[in-house]
């Protein structure tokens, strides 16, 4: 068993003997959820105030509403969930690549098969160039999409890994 292993047993039987929330509800109590990355230096629920059971937190590479669309469509209608709350972050990895980047990555890690596996799967890495245009465009993209209801409430915002801050962009 790796350390990183034996950290998450340890830690799962000391959280555990203290644990008294078992009893929340499956849907989020605030119908809300909270799409970021899955960055290490953000902690959601510290940064954005967010207690158990409060909302959904749905994390992938660079805060991606295409991306998360499963995640979203499901915390919606299955979950009750009104209001989405993106936020991408300083320093995001995903500012400093292009799809050509990562595939070449792939491809000198991984060989040329697992290249053609990522073609042909249309695999888009979605880096972006622009820190608030990624933040606007994600934005637009959940109020077009046809499976996310007009009624939503749906806001942008850029959390400062620098400082800790988070602004709101749209």
């Amino acid at each position: 068993m790796s350390a990183i292993q034996k950290n998450v047993e340890a830690s799962s039987e000391k959280y555990s003997t203290s644990f008294t929330k078992g009893d929340l509800a499956l849907p989020p109590a605030k119908k809300y959820l909270v799409l970021t990355c899955m960055d290490a230096r953000i902690d959601p629920a510290a940064a954005f105030g967010i207690e158990l059971g409060d909302a959904h937190v749905i994390r992938n590479a660079g805060a991606s509403a295409v991306d998360a669309l499963r995640s979203i469509v499901i915390s919606e209608q299955l979950l009750g969930t009104t209001e989405i709350v993106l936020v991408k972050h300083t320093g995001c990895g995903m500012l400093t690549f292009k799809n050509e980047d990562a595939y070449a990555a792939v491809e000198k890690s991984l060989g040329a098969e697992a290249v053609q596996e990522l073609h042909a799967k249309h695999l888009d890495f979605l880096p972006f160039p622009q820190l608030e245009k990624a933040v606007e465009d994600d934005v637009e993209f959940l109020k077009a999409s046809k499976l996310v209801p007009d009624s939503f409430a749906i806001s942008g915002w850029v959390y400062e890994v620098e400082t800790g801050k988070t602004r709101r962009v749209v």
